[in-house]
């Protein structure tokens, strides 16, 4: 007979997710996990069959809870403006405690590498995806723009929110708005 799990699984992904947010994924050790969670590696084992598992279930949690911000611009009618919104709103959802965590996404991306494991990479790459085809929606809004420069510009604005992201851990307010500011008055 199968034992009933103690714990909800929501909630110790969330605290895994955060770790990993704070702590990098290579940083965040079992132990680590073991003490965060509060459950012990068999649990982690059975439940999400490895680190990597766990890992998954944390970015899918960490997108969802990113959809508080990206729903907004998917529904918005604002073009740039709504993008530059993303952007602005970026920060504050990043942010811990005073402490700025950046993306756990872009993170991930600039720790691992080409020998990191292929459902990893996979979901750094499904999350890209997603944000460029948000700016890329909202760029269409604006109908004097070719489809070569929506696209241009949805590159830009996608490495741009990379910069933001990473920017984010260690620079200021006024840096990140000068950021957000400059990336726009280049479009």
């Amino acid at each position: 007979m199968a034992r009933k799990k103690e714990y909800i699984e929501e909630e110790v992904v969330e605290k895994a997710m955060n770790l990993f947010w704070k702590k990098g994924y290579d940083t965040t050790s079992m132990q680590m996990l073991e003490k965060e969670m509060g459950i012990n590696k068999f649990s982690i084992y059975s439940s999400f069959g490895n680190k990597n598992g766990l890992f998954i279930a944390a970015m899918k949690l960490y997108r969802r809870k990113l959809g508080q911000i990206t729903n907004k611009l998917k529904f918005s009618n604002n073009g740039i403006t709504g993008i530059k919104e993303y952007f602005y709103d970026f920060i504050p959802f990043s942010e811990d405690k005073g402490l700025c965590k950046g993306c756990l996404i872009t993170n991930t991306a600039n720790e691992v590498n080409e020998d990191a494991n292929q459902l990893i990479l996979m979901e750094i790459e499904k999350f890209s995806s997603e944000i460029r085809q948000l700016f890329l929606s909202n760029l269409k809004q604006h109908q004097n723009k070719d489809v070569q420069t929506i696209e241009n510009q949805a590159d830009y604005l996608l490495v741009s929110m990379i910069g933001l992201a990473t920017a984010s851990r260690i620079c200021n307010e006024t840096q990140l708005n000068n950021y957000i500011e400059n990336t726009f008055n280049r479009l």
